[in-house]
């Protein structure tokens, strides 16, 4: 679930690069304006380690993030979103190697995959679904994996580990 916290005025990108509510909420800035993103279901969070691990198999760890990098996307006002997973390129990851914030800006090469793991709710559904697909591919991100927890026929993963 995303709040929408409410500002004074719309934020610029730089403005947003540089805001500090003194917490440690994190926000998605969506056309000025900043939405809280608060902390995962129990399910999700388990369900993004576990996508985290399988990816390790594959792709050297310093490419794989997991929430911690975000990346700036287009939209009618500034926009930077806060993937679940994202799997660098080489190019992409040597972008941030200087960068004092992991933020993929529009001058940046974008990752080779970025995955959403959708919380529940329309309006996530419809962010994930419609608004980042679109935003994701006019960032020419070759990849975007959509993770739908309620749509999975097949989906268990016991409290201990296991498959999906």
């Amino acid at each position: 679930m995303t709040q929408t916290t409410k500002t004074q005025k719309l934020l610029t990108f730089e403005e947003y690069l540089t805001y500090d509510d003194g917490t440690d909420t994190r926000y998605e800035l969506v056309d000025g304006e900043l939405v809280e993103m608060p902390p995962e279901s129990q399910e999700n969070s388990n369900l993004a380690r576990f996508l985290f691990v399988e990816l390790l198999k594959h792709f050297p760890f310093y490419l794989i993030a997991h929430k911690d990098t975000e990346i700036e996307v287009a939209g009618r006002r500034a926009r930077c979103r806060l993937p679940d997973l994202m799997v660098h390129t080489e190019e992409s990851y040597a972008a941030l190697i200087s960068a004092t914030r992991a933020t993929l800006t529009r001058e940046m090469p974008p990752p080779a995959l970025v995955i959403e793991i959708v919380s529940p709710g329309t309006a996530n559904r419809v962010r994930d679904y419609r608004y980042k697909r679109t935003e994701y591919a006019a960032r020419e991100i070759l990849e975007y994996w959509i993770v739908d927890p309620t749509d999975a026929t097949n989906y268990d993963l016991p409290v201990g580990g296991g498959t999906v």
